[in-house]
This record gives structure tokens, sequence and C-alpha cells, in this order.
């Protein structure tokens, strides 16, 4: 079996092996190519896998993403996508062999670090990936979504103020030019776990609404001045409003964003999709169990690729040391590391200390952002604490500010 790259003469059997490991047949792409999930492929940066006989049996590619870390650094990612091995060519080694061509590729070009969205939770952890941030889904019925705002000391009562100073405008997603893209640039930077929408996604039409052209119509939130601090898609079908993403890092802005959602004419039920696990929205409502979560889950995993290059690209929130053993059982490695925190940056140098924590790459990545605290891997029996404090000052180290979330689909 061959590992080859691709060019993009290539994109047609590269999409047509794709689709068959998944069962599916591919949609027809608009004039420009665009209009399609995988418009925004990067070709120079995907696999095939050949068999003998020269027929492709498998695919992987990579795009050219940021990441925005704890801290604020933003940094290149790979975000891994499009893996697939023809059902008929599976348990043979092919996905292995391309995971490990991809992740030597990746190295070379001096990234730190990689990313994925896991179809399927199973598979990427022996390959040192690991569930990094989550989302949730929330389903809210409008008779129960009145507000209330939290009672403050002294305060009298709890009667909801109402919307902020700002305003709400209605917009068709296809005349809404270049204000998404800017708006949610504005965002991703600012929300640690979150990645780029490169220009050639929205330009193209790739991936899930908004990004893709469907037609959605977009509640755009402008502050007291005019200028866009946010904004929802969304769509109707029947009595129900779905939100494919509410972008803002700003709380008052995403609530005066379900405000007018809840306020939309015959409807009888808003889903918020995406909503981040630790939001404080829930506690706006008079009711708290107004919003039922219907969906919580993985969505973006993260894998080292240079452990002392991804430690010390973060910022961090206290000071200490970690002496941290990692295995790499997939690439065959292991390292023993001193990490050094003080004043929001770190060190991190070999050593043959004897370790604090000892843990899998695929777990060291799932603390990487902070959504996931190093005791709950140690009460799991992922890592092993060698003593009783170990697990204690880890979760003190690797605390963030704010939780990562990511709502990028790729």
């Amino acid at each position: 079996m061959e590992i080859r790259s691709t060019t993009d003469e290539d994109l047609a059997v590269f999409v047509d092996t794709l689709h068959t490991a998944f069962g599916r047949f591919p949609e027809t792409p608009g004039p420009d190519g665009g209009g399609v999930w995988w418009a925004a492929l990067e070709m120079e940066r995907n696999v095939l896998a050949v068999d003998p006989g020269g027929r492709p049996v498998g695919t992987a590619g990579a795009y050219s993403f940021e990441l925005t870390l704890p801290g604020g650094t933003v940094v290149p990612a790979s975000g891994v996508t499009a893996v697939g091995v023809l059902p008929s060519h599976r348990r043979r080694g092919v996905l292995s062999s391309m995971m490990r061509h991809q992740l030597a590729g990746l190295r070379a070009r001096g990234e730190v670090l990689s990313v994925l969205l896991a179809s399927e939770a199973v598979i990427y952890r022996r390959f040192g990936y690991g569930p990094a941030t989550s989302t949730r889904r929330l389903s809210v019925a409008r008779h129960q979504g009145a507000f209330a705002e939290p009672r403050a000391r002294g305060a009298a009562g709890t009667r909801d103020p109402g919307p902020g100073p700002g305003s709400v405008e209605v917009l068709r997603r296809a005349d809404c030019g270049t204000v998404l893209e800017e708006a949610y640039d504005r965002y991703r930077r600012a929300q640690p776990g979150a990645l780029s929408r490169p220009h050639r996604w929205w330009a193209l039409g790739a991936g899930q609404p908004p990004v893709a052209t469907a037609p959605r119509y977009v509640a755009l939130h402008r502050d007291a001045h005019g200028a866009p601090d946010g904004y929802a898609s969304y769509s109707l079908d029947g009595d129900t409003l779905t939100v494919d993403e509410t972008v803002t890092t700003d709380d008052a802005v995403f609530a005066d964003l379900v405000r007018f959602a809840l306020g939309h004419d015959l409807v009888a039920r808003v889903v918020l999709k995406h909503v981040p696990p630790d939001h404080p929205l829930r506690h706006r409502f008079a009711d708290y169990r107004a919003a039922e979560v219907t969906q919580d889950t993985d969505w973006l995993w993260v894998r080292l690729l240079d452990v002392p290059g991804a430690l010390t690209a973060r910022g961090w929130f206290a000071d200490g040391e970690l002496v941290l053993d990692v295995d790499d059982p997939f690439l065959g490695e292991r390292g023993r590391h001193l990490l050094t925190v003080r004043d929001g940056k770190a060190d991190c140098v070999p050593t043959d200390r004897r370790p604090d924590l000892s843990l899998d790459v695929s777990d060291l990545g799932s603390l990487y952002l902070g959504g996931t605290a190093p005791s709950t891997l140690v009460r799991a029996g992922h890592i092993h604490a060698h003593d009783a404090d170990a697990a204690r000052r880890a979760d003190a180290l690797f605390r963030t500010e704010r939780l990562p979330h990511c709502l990028h689909w790729f």
C-alpha cells in the first residue's frame, strides 16, 4: 500500500473515495466549485492511500487554521478532516498508516498541535488525540422563556429589565457581505478553543451555515454606537426556530440575541446549537428548567505534536511547577518534562526528576485548553498522580480564566 500526497487534479477521486467510505453520494458543486462542504479542501495537504492495484482506498486531509489558546495566544493548527477508509479495506492498517504519515508531515511543518472533530469517539484517542472542548444544544419552550435578572444584593425584585442599549437588525444571509466574517474573526480571537475561518471558506460557502450559503436569516447585534458585536444565524421550520450559532463573547449580547429568538412570531420552541457548557444563559430564565439540554457532546479534539512547544505557547494563570511523564505510544515516544510557570509564561525542559503525573499524550490534549481538570482524569484512571497533592497542584496550574469553546465545523 502506498500513501501519497494529492494535487488539485486528484480532487474528484479524493471526494469520490471519501464519500464511498461513508456510504454517501457527493452533492453537485456550483459553477465556481463552491457551495459544498469540501469546497475549501487544501489538496496540497491531503493524502490518498492506494492499494497495490492502484485503487484509492483511503483519504485523509488537513486544513490550515489558527487556534486561540488560553491567554489569547493564537497559533497555527492543522484541522484534520476527510478521514475515511473503504469498507472493503478496513482492519488492514490503512488508517494507522495514513495517520502516521500525516503526523510526520504536520511535524515537518513545525506545528505544535493538530485538532479534529471525531466522527466516532473511540477512534482517535489511540492516535494521540484527546477531547478538549464540549458544546451543548438547548431547547427552550417559548412559553417558559421569560427572563429574570439575578437578584443583586439589596435589590427589591427580579423583573427582567429588557434588552441592553444595543439593537438587533435582521438580514438575509445572502445580503450580509463581510459583516459575519469580520464579527466571527473578532469573536474567535477572544475565545480560547476557537478556530479561525479563513476567507476562502466564506467566499466558497464551504462548511455548514452560516458559512455555507444555505438560506438563513441573521440577527445582527449592534452596540450602542452601531458597531456589530455579535450575531445569530437561524432558520424556521414549522413552529421551531433553530439557531445555528450565536457568535459573541459578551454574555449580555448573547442574552439579547436569545431574547430576539424567543420573541419571534409564530414560534413555539427555540433550539440553540453550540452553547458553551458553562454559559450563564440558563440562569437568566425565571424558570431554570426552561432550557432543556438536548445534546451535550465533545467537539474539538487536540493532539500535541511538540509537548514543550505547545505548553510554552499558551498563557497560564497561576505559578507553579509540575513534572509530566508523557507517553506517546502511537509514535513510540516518551518524555519527562519539567513545566515551570512564572508570571503567566511557561518554561518546559527535559528532566530526570520524579514525575508528579504520568499520562498519555491524548490526556494532555484534553487538559491543554483548560476544558478538563487534571483531577478529573486522575479520578477516571487515565492519569496517575505520584503523590496525594499532585492533582490539586495540576488543577491550579492548568486552570483558565475562560473555559474553551469551539463551534466551527470542519
